[in-house]
């Protein structure tokens, strides 16, 4: 698996201001890829559906927390803008959220649900040290809540992309509007777990509702 690099112009983090690289709060794309993160059964569904819940509009991340069938437990989305971020700030932003949405699962031996960042920006597919941090933020917030960290999804004018697989689509992406367009900054409660069916299958379930 191979990752394409964003030239310094297009990356979201200015190295002069101390950002992630300084603190060593970000992962390289070798670094995710030797993580061994579970492999989407359907990514295009997991995008669709979570594009369809949450609008994400740039700098909008949506951390979506999947049970052990691949189904929808919760998701919230926040917008998240700062001029030297790091992954300690995605960490925290991303780890407040989860705390909000879903009990931890510290207790279990080991994890049965996995969650799933999809991050909506500007610029290309390629990553970036802004990627990089959030894949940080995004390993560690799910060790502290007991979760799986699970794949890291880029959603920019050119499509969506689950950077480290190679996988992406055309559709949805930054500029798609979703079938339901809701509060940018949205969360929902936790569904009950099911045995069977992918995440948007429970996406339309509580759409409905």
């Amino acid at each position: 698996m191979t990752f394409g690099f964003a030239p310094p112009s297009t990356t979201s983090l200015a190295m002069s201001t101390g950002g992630a690289n300084r603190h060593g709060r970000l992962l390289e794309p070798a670094e995710w890829t030797a993580a061994n993160i579970p492999l989407l059964r359907n990514p295009r569904e997991v995008v669709s559906g979570l594009h369809s819940r949450h609008g994400p509009v740039p700098s909008t991340a949506v951390i979506a927390v999947l049970g052990p069938e691949e189904q929808l437990v919760a998701s919230a989305s926040f917008v998240q803008r700062s001029v030297s971020a790091d992954g300690w700030e995605y960490r925290n932003a991303l780890l407040s959220r989860l705390r909000r949405i879903l009990p931890h699962d510290l207790r279990r031996r080991t994890p049965v649900r996995t969650a799933v960042l999809l991050y909506c920006r500007d610029g290309d597919e390629r990553w970036t040290e802004e990627d990089g941090a959030w894949m940080w933020g995004l390993r560690d917030a799910c060790t502290l809540h007991g979760l799986r960290c699970g794949a890291y999804i880029t959603l920019t004018h050119g499509g969506w992309q689950v950077l480290g697989e190679g996988r992406g689509g055309r559709r949805p992406c930054s500029d798609s509007k979703p079938r339901e367009l809701g509060d940018h900054a949205s969360e929902f409660a936790p569904l009950a777990l099911h045995s069977g069916g992918g995440a948007s299958e429970a996406l339309r379930r509580t759409a409905a509702r």
